[in-house]
Protein backbone atom coordinates (compact mmCIF):
# COMPACT_ATOMS: atom_id res chain seq x y z
CA UNK A 1 0.00 0.00 0.00
CA UNK A 2 1.43 3.35 -1.06
CA UNK A 3 1.90 5.94 1.65
CA UNK A 4 -0.10 9.07 0.85
CA UNK A 5 1.51 12.14 2.42
CA UNK A 6 -1.41 14.35 1.37
CA UNK A 7 -3.89 12.19 3.30
CA UNK A 8 -1.64 12.34 6.36
CA UNK A 9 -1.46 16.13 6.13
CA UNK A 10 -5.26 16.33 5.86
CA UNK A 11 -5.68 14.02 8.84
CA UNK A 12 -3.29 16.13 10.94
CA UNK A 13 -5.07 19.34 9.95
CA UNK A 14 -8.58 18.06 10.67
CA UNK A 15 -7.52 16.18 13.81
CA UNK A 16 -5.76 19.14 15.38
CA UNK A 17 -8.63 21.50 14.57
CA UNK A 18 -11.21 19.11 16.06
CA UNK A 19 -9.08 18.61 19.18
CA UNK A 20 -8.70 22.36 19.74
CA UNK A 21 -12.43 22.92 19.30
CA UNK A 22 -13.12 20.08 21.72
CA UNK A 23 -10.77 21.60 24.31
CA UNK A 24 -12.49 24.97 24.01
CA UNK A 25 -15.86 23.24 24.36
CA UNK A 26 -14.90 21.99 27.84
CA UNK A 27 -15.48 25.47 29.29
CA UNK A 28 -18.93 25.66 27.71
CA UNK A 29 -19.94 22.23 28.96
CA UNK A 30 -18.66 22.97 32.47
CA UNK A 31 -20.67 26.18 32.71
CA UNK A 32 -23.80 24.40 31.51
CA UNK A 33 -23.28 21.45 33.88
CA UNK A 34 -23.19 19.04 30.93
CA UNK A 35 -20.74 16.19 30.48
CA UNK A 36 -18.47 17.22 27.62
CA UNK A 37 -19.14 13.86 25.96
CA UNK A 38 -22.37 15.22 24.45
CA UNK A 39 -20.53 17.95 22.59
CA UNK A 40 -17.87 15.49 21.42
CA UNK A 41 -20.49 13.00 20.25
CA UNK A 42 -22.25 15.70 18.24
CA UNK A 43 -18.92 16.78 16.75
CA UNK A 44 -18.41 13.20 15.57
CA UNK A 45 -21.89 13.12 14.05
CA UNK A 46 -21.19 16.42 12.28
CA UNK A 47 -17.97 15.03 10.83
CA UNK A 48 -19.66 11.79 9.74
CA UNK A 49 -21.71 10.81 6.75
CA UNK A 50 -24.54 13.22 7.58
CA UNK A 51 -22.14 16.18 7.80
CA UNK A 52 -18.68 16.42 6.28
CA UNK A 53 -19.03 12.94 4.81
CA UNK A 54 -16.29 11.05 6.68
CA UNK A 55 -17.11 7.34 6.44
CA UNK A 56 -16.40 5.14 9.45
CA UNK A 57 -18.18 1.81 9.89
CA UNK A 58 -15.42 -0.42 11.24
CA UNK A 59 -16.95 -1.89 14.40
CA UNK A 60 -13.83 -3.95 15.18
CA UNK A 61 -11.62 -0.86 15.13
CA UNK A 62 -14.15 1.08 17.21
CA UNK A 63 -14.20 -1.75 19.73
CA UNK A 64 -10.40 -1.86 20.07
CA UNK A 65 -9.91 1.91 20.15
CA UNK A 66 -12.81 2.33 22.55
CA UNK A 67 -11.36 -0.15 25.03
CA UNK A 68 -7.93 1.52 24.82
CA UNK A 69 -9.52 4.90 25.57
CA UNK A 70 -11.46 3.46 28.51
CA UNK A 71 -8.22 2.08 29.96
CA UNK A 72 -6.72 5.59 29.95
CA UNK A 73 -9.87 7.16 31.44
CA UNK A 74 -10.07 4.55 34.21
CA UNK A 75 -6.35 4.95 34.92
CA UNK A 76 -6.74 8.70 35.37
CA UNK A 77 -9.74 8.15 37.63
CA UNK A 78 -7.78 5.78 39.85
CA UNK A 79 -4.72 8.03 39.98
CA UNK A 80 -6.78 11.06 41.02
CA UNK A 81 -8.82 9.26 43.71
CA UNK A 82 -7.63 9.75 47.27
CA UNK A 83 -7.90 6.44 49.10
CA UNK A 84 -8.52 8.13 52.45
CA UNK A 85 -11.68 9.68 51.03
CA UNK A 86 -12.81 6.69 48.96
CA UNK A 87 -12.22 3.99 51.58
CA UNK A 88 -15.34 4.66 53.70
CA UNK A 89 -17.54 4.31 50.60
CA UNK A 90 -15.66 1.50 48.87
CA UNK A 91 -17.99 -1.21 50.21
CA UNK A 92 -21.02 0.59 48.79
CA UNK A 93 -19.22 1.33 45.51
CA UNK A 94 -18.29 -2.34 45.09
CA UNK A 95 -21.86 -3.37 45.87
CA UNK A 96 -23.20 -0.94 43.25
CA UNK A 97 -20.70 -2.30 40.73
CA UNK A 98 -21.75 -5.93 41.26
CA UNK A 99 -25.11 -6.47 42.94
CA UNK A 100 -26.45 -3.17 41.59
CA UNK A 101 -25.41 -4.05 38.05
CA UNK A 102 -27.08 -7.46 38.34
CA UNK A 103 -30.37 -5.95 39.49
CA UNK A 104 -30.29 -3.31 36.75
CA UNK A 105 -29.51 -5.83 34.01
CA UNK A 106 -32.40 -8.07 35.12
CA UNK A 107 -34.95 -5.23 35.29
CA UNK A 108 -34.00 -3.69 31.93
CA UNK A 109 -33.80 -7.08 30.22
CA UNK A 110 -37.30 -8.06 31.36
CA UNK A 111 -38.68 -4.67 30.32
CA UNK A 112 -36.84 -4.84 27.02
CA UNK A 113 -38.39 -8.17 26.17
CA UNK A 114 -41.97 -7.69 27.37
CA UNK A 115 -42.35 -3.92 27.00
CA UNK A 116 -40.16 -3.12 23.99
CA UNK A 117 -40.65 -6.44 22.19
CA UNK A 118 -36.93 -7.20 21.81
CA UNK A 119 -35.66 -10.78 21.49
CA UNK A 120 -34.20 -12.08 24.74
CA UNK A 121 -30.63 -11.83 23.44
CA UNK A 122 -30.99 -8.15 22.54
CA UNK A 123 -32.98 -7.44 25.72
CA UNK A 124 -30.20 -8.86 27.90
CA UNK A 125 -27.60 -6.96 25.89
CA UNK A 126 -29.61 -3.76 26.34
CA UNK A 127 -29.66 -4.28 30.08
CA UNK A 128 -25.96 -5.15 30.21
CA UNK A 129 -24.65 -2.25 28.15
CA UNK A 130 -26.80 0.41 29.86
CA UNK A 131 -26.28 -0.68 33.48
CA UNK A 132 -22.73 0.60 34.11
CA UNK A 133 -22.17 4.26 34.88
CA UNK A 134 -19.49 6.14 32.97
CA UNK A 135 -16.30 7.24 34.73
CA UNK A 136 -15.70 10.21 32.43
CA UNK A 137 -19.26 11.50 32.83
CA UNK A 138 -19.22 11.02 36.61
CA UNK A 139 -15.87 12.74 37.12
CA UNK A 140 -16.72 15.70 34.86
CA UNK A 141 -20.14 16.42 36.37
CA UNK A 142 -19.19 15.86 40.02
CA UNK A 143 -16.48 18.52 39.71
CA UNK A 144 -19.24 21.14 39.78
CA UNK A 145 -21.55 19.46 42.32
CA UNK A 146 -20.50 19.97 45.97
CA UNK A 147 -21.25 16.64 47.68
CA UNK A 148 -20.17 14.88 50.87
CA UNK A 149 -17.10 12.74 50.44
CA UNK A 150 -18.99 9.49 51.03
CA UNK A 151 -21.29 10.14 48.06
CA UNK A 152 -18.46 11.18 45.76
CA UNK A 153 -16.43 8.15 46.86
CA UNK A 154 -19.33 5.76 46.19
CA UNK A 155 -20.06 7.18 42.74
CA UNK A 156 -16.38 7.19 41.73
CA UNK A 157 -15.79 3.65 43.00
CA UNK A 158 -18.91 2.42 41.21
CA UNK A 159 -17.91 4.00 37.89
CA UNK A 160 -14.38 2.67 38.21
CA UNK A 161 -15.37 -0.93 38.93
CA UNK A 162 -18.71 -1.59 37.22
CA UNK A 163 -17.21 -1.82 33.73
CA UNK A 164 -15.56 -5.11 34.63
CA UNK A 165 -18.61 -7.38 35.14
CA UNK A 166 -20.60 -5.80 32.32
CA UNK A 167 -17.82 -6.23 29.76
CA UNK A 168 -17.64 -9.91 30.65
CA UNK A 169 -21.42 -10.33 30.45
CA UNK A 170 -21.77 -8.50 27.12
CA UNK A 171 -18.93 -10.56 25.64
CA UNK A 172 -20.40 -13.86 26.82
CA UNK A 173 -23.87 -13.00 25.50
CA UNK A 174 -22.53 -11.71 22.17
CA UNK A 175 -20.44 -14.83 21.57
CA UNK A 176 -23.24 -17.21 22.58
CA UNK A 177 -21.34 -18.52 25.61
CA UNK A 178 -24.33 -17.97 27.92
CA UNK A 179 -26.38 -20.52 26.01
CA UNK A 180 -23.45 -22.96 26.04
CA UNK A 181 -22.51 -22.70 29.74
CA UNK A 182 -25.67 -21.70 31.58
CA UNK A 183 -26.42 -18.90 34.03
CA UNK A 184 -24.55 -20.33 37.03
CA UNK A 185 -21.40 -20.93 35.00
CA UNK A 186 -21.59 -17.39 33.63
CA UNK A 187 -21.93 -16.01 37.17
CA UNK A 188 -18.85 -18.01 38.15
CA UNK A 189 -16.89 -16.68 35.18
CA UNK A 190 -17.82 -13.10 36.03
CA UNK A 191 -16.86 -13.64 39.67
CA UNK A 192 -13.50 -15.14 38.71
CA UNK A 193 -12.67 -12.38 36.23
CA UNK A 194 -13.55 -9.64 38.70
CA UNK A 195 -11.63 -11.11 41.65
CA UNK A 196 -8.64 -12.09 39.52
CA UNK A 197 -8.58 -8.64 37.94
CA UNK A 198 -8.56 -7.00 41.36
CA UNK A 199 -5.66 -9.23 42.47
CA UNK A 200 -3.65 -8.55 39.31
CA UNK A 201 -4.20 -4.81 39.66
CA UNK A 202 -3.14 -4.89 43.31
CA UNK A 203 0.04 -6.83 42.52
CA UNK A 204 1.01 -4.61 39.59
CA UNK A 205 0.27 -1.47 41.60
CA UNK A 206 2.29 -2.56 44.63
CA UNK A 207 5.15 -3.92 42.52
CA UNK A 208 5.23 -0.85 40.31
CA UNK A 209 5.24 1.51 43.30
CA UNK A 210 8.09 -0.45 44.90
CA UNK A 211 10.15 -0.30 41.70
CA UNK A 212 9.52 3.40 41.00
CA UNK A 213 10.49 4.41 44.53
CA UNK A 214 13.87 2.77 43.98
CA UNK A 215 14.44 3.73 40.35
CA UNK A 216 16.64 6.65 39.43
CA UNK A 217 15.25 7.63 36.04
CA UNK A 218 17.29 10.24 34.12
CA UNK A 219 14.29 12.50 33.45
CA UNK A 220 11.32 13.51 35.59
CA UNK A 221 9.08 13.14 32.54
CA UNK A 222 9.71 9.39 32.53
CA UNK A 223 7.90 8.87 35.84
CA UNK A 224 4.42 9.83 34.57
CA UNK A 225 5.00 7.74 31.48
CA UNK A 226 6.08 4.78 33.62
CA UNK A 227 2.99 5.01 35.83
CA UNK A 228 0.61 5.11 32.87
CA UNK A 229 2.46 2.21 31.26
CA UNK A 230 2.06 0.19 34.46
CA UNK A 231 -1.72 0.58 34.23
CA UNK A 232 -1.62 -0.82 30.69
CA UNK A 233 0.61 -3.62 31.97
CA UNK A 234 -2.08 -4.43 34.53
CA UNK A 235 -4.69 -4.57 31.78
CA UNK A 236 -2.55 -6.79 29.56
CA UNK A 237 -1.59 -9.15 32.39
CA UNK A 238 -5.20 -9.53 33.47
CA UNK A 239 -6.39 -10.11 29.91
CA UNK A 240 -3.68 -12.75 29.44
CA UNK A 241 -5.01 -14.58 32.52
CA UNK A 242 -8.61 -14.23 31.24
CA UNK A 243 -9.36 -11.81 34.08
CA UNK A 244 -10.95 -8.37 34.01
CA UNK A 245 -8.51 -5.87 32.57
CA UNK A 246 -10.68 -2.91 33.57
CA UNK A 247 -10.76 -3.95 37.23
CA UNK A 248 -6.98 -4.43 37.13
CA UNK A 249 -6.41 -0.99 35.60
CA UNK A 250 -8.51 0.85 38.17
CA UNK A 251 -6.99 -0.94 41.18
CA UNK A 252 -3.42 -0.57 39.90
CA UNK A 253 -3.98 3.15 39.28
CA UNK A 254 -5.59 3.55 42.71
CA UNK A 255 -2.56 1.97 44.40
CA UNK A 256 -0.05 3.96 42.34
CA UNK A 257 -1.90 7.23 42.83
CA UNK A 258 -1.86 6.82 46.61
CA UNK A 259 1.74 5.64 46.92
CA UNK A 260 4.66 7.87 47.85
CA UNK A 261 6.11 8.13 44.35
CA UNK A 262 8.44 10.75 42.87
CA UNK A 263 6.72 13.53 40.89
CA UNK A 264 3.19 12.55 41.86
CA UNK A 265 1.77 15.95 40.87
CA UNK A 266 3.35 15.74 37.42
CA UNK A 267 2.04 12.18 37.03
CA UNK A 268 -1.53 13.20 37.80
CA UNK A 269 -1.35 16.21 35.47
CA UNK A 270 0.03 14.04 32.67
CA UNK A 271 -2.65 11.39 33.19
CA UNK A 272 -5.37 14.04 33.22
CA UNK A 273 -4.18 15.48 29.92
CA UNK A 274 -3.95 12.08 28.26
CA UNK A 275 -7.39 11.14 29.60
CA UNK A 276 -8.92 14.29 28.09
CA UNK A 277 -7.33 13.39 24.76
CA UNK A 278 -8.69 9.85 25.05
CA UNK A 279 -12.18 11.16 25.83
CA UNK A 280 -12.15 13.50 22.86
CA UNK A 281 -10.98 10.81 20.45
CA UNK A 282 -13.36 8.22 21.88
CA UNK A 283 -16.52 10.30 21.73
CA UNK A 284 -15.79 11.80 18.32
CA UNK A 285 -15.15 8.29 16.97
CA UNK A 286 -18.43 7.00 18.41
CA UNK A 287 -20.24 9.94 16.82
CA UNK A 288 -18.67 9.01 13.48
CA UNK A 289 -19.96 5.46 13.88
CA UNK A 290 -23.57 6.66 14.03
CA UNK A 291 -25.66 6.94 10.86
CA UNK A 292 -28.37 9.54 11.60
CA UNK A 293 -30.37 8.33 8.61
CA UNK A 294 -31.16 5.13 10.51
CA UNK A 295 -32.67 7.02 13.44
CA UNK A 296 -36.46 7.13 13.09
CA UNK A 297 -39.31 7.89 15.45
CA UNK A 298 -39.57 4.23 16.39
CA UNK A 299 -35.96 4.17 17.57
CA UNK A 300 -36.44 7.39 19.54
CA UNK A 301 -39.60 6.01 21.13
CA UNK A 302 -37.86 2.80 22.19
CA UNK A 303 -34.93 4.81 23.56
CA UNK A 304 -37.27 7.00 25.63
CA UNK A 305 -39.12 3.97 27.05
CA UNK A 306 -35.90 2.11 27.83
CA UNK A 307 -34.47 5.20 29.47
CA UNK A 308 -37.58 5.65 31.62
CA UNK A 309 -37.26 2.06 32.86
CA UNK A 310 -33.53 2.45 33.52
CA UNK A 311 -33.75 5.84 35.23
CA UNK A 312 -36.93 5.48 37.29
CA UNK A 313 -37.10 1.74 37.98
CA UNK A 314 -33.85 -0.15 37.42
CA UNK A 315 -31.44 2.42 38.89
CA UNK A 316 -33.43 3.10 42.08
CA UNK A 317 -33.92 -0.63 42.69
CA UNK A 318 -30.22 -1.34 42.12
CA UNK A 319 -29.18 1.42 44.56
CA UNK A 320 -31.72 0.25 47.13
CA UNK A 321 -30.46 -3.33 46.91
CA UNK A 322 -26.81 -2.25 47.03
CA UNK A 323 -27.30 0.00 50.06
CA UNK A 324 -28.06 -3.07 52.20
CA UNK A 325 -24.31 -3.50 52.75
CA UNK A 326 -23.93 0.13 53.87
CA UNK A 327 -27.24 1.70 54.93
CA UNK A 328 -27.67 5.37 54.10
CA UNK A 329 -30.35 8.04 54.70
CA UNK A 330 -33.14 8.02 52.14
CA UNK A 331 -32.05 11.41 50.79
CA UNK A 332 -28.61 10.06 49.88
CA UNK A 333 -30.10 6.89 48.40
CA UNK A 334 -32.41 9.06 46.28
CA UNK A 335 -29.52 11.17 45.05
CA UNK A 336 -27.44 8.12 44.15
CA UNK A 337 -30.43 6.83 42.21
CA UNK A 338 -30.59 10.01 40.16
CA UNK A 339 -26.81 10.28 39.72
CA UNK A 340 -26.38 7.13 37.63
CA UNK A 341 -24.73 8.94 34.73
CA UNK A 342 -24.31 7.01 31.49
CA UNK A 343 -21.87 8.12 28.83
CA UNK A 344 -19.39 6.54 26.46
CA UNK A 345 -19.30 3.17 28.23
CA UNK A 346 -22.76 1.95 27.08
CA UNK A 347 -22.01 3.03 23.51
CA UNK A 348 -18.57 1.40 23.56
CA UNK A 349 -20.06 -1.84 24.90
CA UNK A 350 -22.47 -1.99 21.98
CA UNK A 351 -19.46 -2.29 19.65
CA UNK A 352 -18.90 -5.80 21.07
CA UNK A 353 -22.09 -7.31 19.56
CA UNK A 354 -21.48 -5.16 16.47
CA UNK A 355 -18.04 -6.70 16.03
CA UNK A 356 -19.47 -10.20 16.67
CA UNK A 357 -22.18 -9.68 14.06
CA UNK A 358 -25.10 -10.27 16.44
CA UNK A 359 -28.48 -9.94 14.71
CA UNK A 360 -30.03 -6.57 15.54
CA UNK A 361 -26.80 -5.15 16.96
CA UNK A 362 -26.90 -2.13 14.65
CA UNK A 363 -30.38 -1.31 15.91
CA UNK A 364 -29.15 -1.75 19.47
CA UNK A 365 -26.29 0.69 18.84
CA UNK A 366 -28.67 3.35 17.51
CA UNK A 367 -31.11 2.85 20.41
CA UNK A 368 -28.38 3.11 23.06
CA UNK A 369 -26.81 6.16 21.37
CA UNK A 370 -30.11 8.08 21.41
CA UNK A 371 -30.86 6.93 24.93
CA UNK A 372 -27.49 8.12 26.27
CA UNK A 373 -27.88 11.56 24.68
CA UNK A 374 -31.44 12.10 25.94
CA UNK A 375 -30.92 10.97 29.52
CA UNK A 376 -27.50 12.58 29.94
CA UNK A 377 -29.20 15.85 28.99
CA UNK A 378 -31.87 15.07 31.58
CA UNK A 379 -29.74 13.98 34.54
CA UNK A 380 -26.45 15.85 34.11
CA UNK A 381 -27.65 19.48 34.32
CA UNK A 382 -30.17 18.67 37.07
CA UNK A 383 -27.71 17.07 39.52
CA UNK A 384 -26.86 20.34 41.36
CA UNK A 385 -30.58 21.12 41.80
CA UNK A 386 -31.29 17.54 42.90
CA UNK A 387 -28.51 17.76 45.50
CA UNK A 388 -29.99 21.00 46.89
CA UNK A 389 -33.59 19.74 46.93
CA UNK A 390 -32.60 16.50 48.67
CA UNK A 391 -30.41 18.37 51.12
CA UNK A 392 -27.21 16.47 50.31
CA UNK A 393 -25.27 19.37 48.81
CA UNK A 394 -22.18 20.18 50.84
CA UNK A 395 -22.37 23.76 51.97
CA UNK A 396 -19.26 25.82 52.24
CA UNK A 397 -18.54 26.99 55.79
CA UNK A 398 -18.79 30.78 55.95
CA UNK A 399 -15.59 30.81 57.99
CA UNK A 400 -13.96 28.12 55.91
CA UNK A 401 -10.41 28.50 54.70
CA UNK A 402 -9.26 28.29 51.12
CA UNK A 403 -6.67 25.51 51.08
CA UNK A 404 -4.47 24.52 48.17
CA UNK A 405 -1.67 21.97 48.31
CA UNK A 406 1.49 21.40 46.31
CA UNK A 407 3.80 18.41 46.87
CA UNK A 408 7.42 18.69 48.01
CA UNK A 409 8.50 15.36 46.58
CA UNK A 410 12.08 15.18 47.82
CA UNK A 411 11.10 15.36 51.49
CA UNK A 412 7.68 13.64 51.38
CA UNK A 413 5.93 16.81 52.47
CA UNK A 414 3.22 19.15 51.22
CA UNK A 415 3.13 22.93 50.98
CA UNK A 416 -0.29 24.32 51.93
CA UNK A 417 -1.39 27.75 50.77
CA UNK A 418 -4.00 29.06 53.21
CA UNK A 419 -6.11 32.17 52.59
CA UNK A 420 -7.82 33.74 55.62
CA UNK A 421 -11.27 35.10 54.63
CA UNK A 422 -12.91 38.12 56.18
CA UNK A 423 -15.23 36.02 58.37
CA UNK A 424 -12.53 33.73 59.79
CA UNK A 425 -11.89 33.70 63.54
CA UNK A 426 -8.23 33.16 62.81
CA UNK A 427 -7.99 36.97 62.71
CA UNK A 428 -6.05 38.11 65.77
CA UNK A 429 -4.59 34.66 66.47
CA UNK A 430 -0.84 34.42 66.95
CA UNK A 431 1.10 31.88 64.91
CA UNK A 432 2.13 30.04 68.08
CA UNK A 433 -1.52 29.75 69.11
CA UNK A 434 -2.34 27.68 66.01
CA UNK A 435 -0.83 24.67 67.79
CA UNK A 436 -0.19 22.77 64.57
CA UNK A 437 0.91 19.12 64.77
CA UNK A 438 4.57 18.70 65.67
CA UNK A 439 6.58 18.85 62.45
CA UNK A 440 4.25 21.29 60.66
CA UNK A 441 5.03 24.99 60.62
CA UNK A 442 4.02 28.33 59.10
CA UNK A 443 6.97 29.23 56.88
CA UNK A 444 5.72 32.52 55.39
CA UNK A 445 2.94 35.09 55.70
CA UNK A 446 1.95 37.18 52.68
CA UNK A 447 0.24 40.43 53.68
CA UNK A 448 -0.71 43.31 51.37
CA UNK A 449 1.55 41.95 48.66
CA UNK A 450 4.59 41.75 50.94
CA UNK A 451 6.16 38.67 52.48
CA UNK A 452 7.34 38.20 56.04
CA UNK A 453 8.86 35.32 57.93
CA UNK A 454 6.58 34.77 60.96
CA UNK A 455 7.55 34.35 64.57
CA UNK A 456 5.49 32.66 67.26
CA UNK A 457 4.10 36.09 68.33
CA UNK A 458 3.17 37.17 64.77
CA UNK A 459 -0.54 38.08 64.72
CA UNK A 460 -2.58 36.87 61.76
CA UNK A 461 -5.10 39.10 60.00
CA UNK A 462 -7.96 38.88 57.56
CA UNK A 463 -6.70 38.68 54.00
CA UNK A 464 -3.39 37.05 54.94
CA UNK A 465 -2.05 34.16 52.90
CA UNK A 466 -0.06 31.55 54.80
CA UNK A 467 2.42 29.03 53.46
CA UNK A 468 2.38 26.00 55.75
CA UNK A 469 4.83 23.11 55.36
CA UNK A 470 3.61 19.78 56.72
CA UNK A 471 4.90 16.21 56.46
CA UNK A 472 2.56 14.31 54.17
CA UNK A 473 1.55 11.89 56.91
CA UNK A 474 0.34 14.88 58.99
CA UNK A 475 -1.40 16.78 56.21
CA UNK A 476 -4.96 15.82 57.17
CA UNK A 477 -4.37 16.65 60.85
CA UNK A 478 -2.79 19.98 59.89
CA UNK A 479 -5.69 20.93 57.61
CA UNK A 480 -8.19 19.90 60.29
CA UNK A 481 -6.44 22.04 62.92
CA UNK A 482 -6.36 25.09 60.65
CA UNK A 483 -10.08 24.77 60.01
CA UNK A 484 -10.77 24.36 63.73
CA UNK A 485 -9.00 27.64 64.51
CA UNK A 486 -10.78 29.37 61.64
CA UNK A 487 -14.14 28.29 63.08
CA UNK A 488 -13.48 28.56 66.82
CA UNK A 489 -10.59 30.97 67.21
CA UNK A 490 -7.56 30.54 69.42
CA UNK A 491 -9.48 28.51 72.01
CA UNK A 492 -10.71 25.91 69.53
CA UNK A 493 -10.60 22.48 71.22
CA UNK A 494 -8.32 23.88 73.91
CA UNK A 495 -9.53 21.33 76.43
CA UNK A 496 -8.97 18.42 74.05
Amino acid sequence: MRFDVHQLDTFVLVGSAVTLLAILAVRLSTRAGLPSLLIYLLMGVALGEAGFGIQFENAEAAHSLGFAALVVILAEGGLSTRWAEARPSMKLGLSLATLGVGVSVAVVAVAGHFLLGLPWELAVLLGAVTSPTDAAAVFSVLRVVPLPRRLIGALEAESGLNDAPTVVLVTLVSTGAVADHGVLAVAGIIGYELVAGLVVGLLVGLGGAWALRRAALPSSGLYPLSVLTLTFLAYGAAAYLHASGFAAVYVAALVLGNSELPHRAATRSFAEGVAWLAQIGLFVMLGLLLSPGRIDLGTVGLAVLAGLVLTFVARPLSVLASSVVQPMPWREVSFLSWAGLRGAVPIVLTTIPLAEGVDGSRRLFDLVFVMVVIYTLLTGPTLPAAARVLGVARRADPRGLELEAAPLERIAADLLQVSIPSTSRMHGVEVGELRLPRGASVSMVIRDGETLVPELRTVLRHGDDLLVVTPRRLRERTEARLRQVSEGGRLAQWLT
